[in-house]
């Protein structure tokens, strides 16, 4: 039976992996349908984020329908969004909300009856979210939703995660849109864990659970030439070697022990080894991360070794992937990241962290350290910066890892999530009647 689908992809280029995970979601749905493996018919809900980046699905036939703000509210921030930033949208909006309305309650849904209308208008069946959105419940409409994390439950030390109302808000978002879910796609086993021991209470359960591991973001090269390595190394002014760290400066992304550690080395070992990063810093924390970071670099004189390159355009990753020595990532997040499969796309050696989730993620294909440990990070970094057969290693036992679970992979895992999310849709009455 042929359903309608709806998809209301993250397509936010400053989202980091939920941008990529979007993406890569939009792109294996599209080459399943060009390969007649998928006959329902899909309508992409747009919220107006990029439509660069939607206007590549056009060969797929897929309905394009905006995803308007409707409230007042809504409106209002959309605009503001456009002019300061959203990092800075965010900022003022959890302040100015927080000191006028209560925080949500996580047992209590909002509805939202427009959305519900817009949907039903189009005739949609059940909605695909690659991300976690309160839309999905808010709604009613049957739909199968992405879980990242959960680092508010596992971690909620961590300001991004908690303070301003965050806590309270990803709670209200994840305890009903796991509870409400028809199905739930986690990254890894350690994901799904985590899922069925924070909301199996509200009746979460294995089933309803399904693992659909990461890829490497869909829009990096297969192969990158020489030309364009070159074009890369001079736009950006590209130290001849160097470390590598995609990430936007959340403070669980752990910047600080990275330059802390370059410090050490320079200090015991006489080396001077740059490294760049590149991802956004707007927001109050994100502000107050990159603060830190550059003052602790100053601090230590290793300002000619930090290489901040901002935002970079998606066709430039790929060479700063291939010709980087390394990269180093040792977050506090998890379960899995994408960037570690990235590099090993690359056959970039990795350094990532030794915790739940990456530990297994990496397996022996990466040098493991304690994220909270500068002496630890120092000695990974070392230990790669200045061996070439550790390097090489690493480089092999990533790319056999990254090649043991493929794009055909990916896809066939998908459709088998889809056509069971359609046969849960058929046998399950909406639940939109009783917003």
């Amino acid at each position: 039976m042929i359903m309608r689908i709806g998809i209301v992809p993250s397509l936010n280029r400053f989202g980091g992996g939920l941008y990529q995970y979007s993406l890569t979601m939009l792109e294996a749905l599209c080459t399943l349908q060009q390969q007649g493996l998928l006959e329902d018919e899909f309508v992409v809900f747009d919220r107006g984020e990029n439509k660069a980046a939607l206007s590549q699905f056009n060969r797929a036939g897929w309905e394009i329908v905006p995803l308007k703000p409707l409230t007042f509210h809504e409106q209002l921030l959309d605009k503001l969004r456009r002019i300061v930033g959203e990092g800075k949208v965010r900022q003022l909006a959890r302040k100015f909300y927080h000191r006028l309305i209560a925080l949500p309650d996580p047992d209590k849904i909002i509805p939202h009856p427009n959305l519900v209308q817009l949907f039903l208008a189009h005739e949609i069946d059940w909605i695909l979210y690659p991300g976690p959105t309160t839309i999905s419940f808010e709604t009613g409409i049957p739909y199968v939703m992405a879980v990242h994390d959960l680092q508010h439950r596992l971690q909620p030390e961590f300001p991004e995660v908690s303070a301003n109302g965050e806590w309270e808000e990803r709670e209200y978002l994840f305890r009903n849109g796991t509870r409400y879910a028809t199905l739930l796609l986690a990254d890894s086993e350690a994901g799904k864990e985590d899922i069925l021991n924070f909301y199996g209470a509200y009746g979460v359960t294995p089933d309803r659970v399904k693992v659909l591991p990461f890829l490497p973001a869909c829009y990096l090269a297969a192969d990158v030439s020489e030309s364009e390595r070159q074009r890369v190394r001079t736009t950006y002014r590209l130290p001849e070697h160097y470390l590598f760290y995609p990430a936007q400066f959340w403070p669980h992304k752990n910047h600080t022990r990275i330059v802390q550690a370059l410090g050490l080395l320079k200090q015991e070992h006489r080396l001077r080894i740059p490294v760049v990063f590149c991802g956004t810093n707007t927001g109050e924390f994100r502000e107050r991360a990159f603060s830190e970071t550059m003052s602790i670099a100053h601090q230590m004189g290793l300002e000619d070794q930090i290489h901040y390159l901002g935002y970079v355009p998606d066709e430039d990753m790929s060479s700063l992937y291939a010709e980087a020595v390394a990269l180093v990532m040792p977050t506090f997040f998890g379960p899995t990241n994408i960037p570690v499969l990235e590099a090993w796309a690359f056959s970039c050696p990795v350094l990532t962290s030794d915790i739940r989730g990456i530990r297994e993620q990496a397996g022996n294909a990466a040098v493991l350290v304690d994220p909270y440990s500068v002496e630890a990070i120092a000695e990974g970094i070392y230990r790669l910066w200045t061996d070439d057969n550790l390097r090489h290693t690493l480089a092999g036992r990533g790319w056999e890892r990254l090649t043991a679970y493929t794009p055909d992979d990916y896809r066939q895992r998908l459709m088998e999530i889809l056509e069971e999310a359609k046969a849960r849709v058929r046998s399950e009455k909406p639940s939109y009647a009783m917003w």
